[in-house]
């Protein structure tokens, strides 16, 4: 798997935006059921009291797990497929659990200040955003075969 090179922040953010539209709707789903079980009370501590929070908890529980359960047992999402991108470790080998987990922690915390931390591949020497370091994974472009 390490045969392909270090992702571009190109390729990165539109595998993202895939990501993003199959997201919203497991989410939109999500929901629907959450507002069925509250007979379509707002899901606000006012209405629905702690089941707010546990919704709020859902809602980050299936995000993390979208990108943690595909990294381990394929290494792509449905994004990265399109784009041709898969993710390994730092031997070029399927993430485990706990790597996945500490590569998404990173990745939201390097997307979210306007993708700062991502943009970082564009001043490392091996081409990698700072959560591929920080967590000691890569995301690699594996060409057409």
């Amino acid at each position: 798997m390490s045969a392909g090179v270090s992702a571009g922040f190109l390729r990165r953010a539109a595998a993202l935006v895939y990501d993003t539209l199959l997201l919203a709707a497991l989410l939109v789903a999500f929901t629907a059921v959450a507002l069925l079980a509250t007979h379509g009370r707002a899901m606000m501590p006012e209405n629905v009291g702690a089941w707010a929070y546990v919704y709020r908890s859902g809602l980050g529980c299936i995000v993390a797990g979208y990108f943690i359960v595909n990294w381990t047992r394929s290494g792509q999402t449905l994004g990265m497929r399109a784009w041709r991108l898969h993710a390994v470790d730092e031997h070029g080998k399927r993430l485990k659990v706990g790597a996945a987990a500490l590569r998404f922690v990173c990745a939201v915390a390097c997307w979210l200040p306007a993708a700062l931390g991502v943009l970082w591949l564009y001043v490392d020497p091996q081409h990698l955003a700072l959560h591929d370091r920080l967590s000691k994974t890569r995301l690699v472009f594996l060409p057409s075969p």
